[in-house]
């Protein structure tokens, strides 16, 4: 536990995040909005920063090279019982959201996700009861299209990088991207 009697620094933000690149450009993004922040790669130094800060608010990613963000959540509130968590993740499921929000977290984000989007996950205090509701679920062909979307983002548009984290021929993921967007 952290002790009252250290004199600690109040630092709005803790990004805790093994994508070195994200978090830089996250940290410069939230700079703009007049928010400091400070940067962790790992669970051992995010928890070695509340030996002198005190945060508001904690980004957190789920799937970090040696641990997962869902251990580090109870460890992160057993520290600072106040801590707003938003677990932001590129490997999203219902059964990690769930969990996420047992421990703790107020909030769970899908990369890619900006800084607006960010902040709002924040401010939303509690669920959104006017939220639409689709009338029929998507289709597995459309399930697919946005999956390999995302894939292609987070390779910054990298097909032959895509296809590899996809597990198929960069021949077959180009076919895939010359057809139209299937729709629901």
């Amino acid at each position: 536990m952290m002790t009252t009697n250290k004199q600690t620094a109040r630092v709005p933000f803790l990004l805790i995040d093994d994508d070195e690149a994200l978090t830089q450009v996250l940290a410069r993004a939230l700079r703009r909005r007049g928010f400091e922040s400070l940067i962790a790669h790992n669970g051992e130094d995010a928890i070695s920063f509340f030996e002198q800060h005190s945060f508001d608010k904690a980004i957190v990613d789920l799937k970090m090279e040696r641990e997962s963000g869902l251990t580090l959540i109870p460890q992160l509130k057993a520290l600072q019982p106040d801590l707003e968590i938003v677990v932001l993740t590129g490997y999203s499921s219902v059964a990690t959201a769930v969990e996420a929000v047992k421990l703790g977290a107020i909030n769970y984000l899908c990369k890619p996700a900006n800084t607006e989007e960010i902040l709002a996950a924040f401010e939303q205090g509690s669920g959104n009861t006017d939220i639409a509701i689709p009338e029929q679920r998507p289709s597995v062909d459309r399930m697919e299209w946005e999956h390999i979307q995302k894939v292609l983002h987070e390779n910054e548009g990298n097909i032959s990088a895509s296809a590899r984290v996809l597990g198929m021929h960069r021949r077959t993921l180009q076919r895939k991207l010359n057809k139209r967007p299937v729709k629901q």
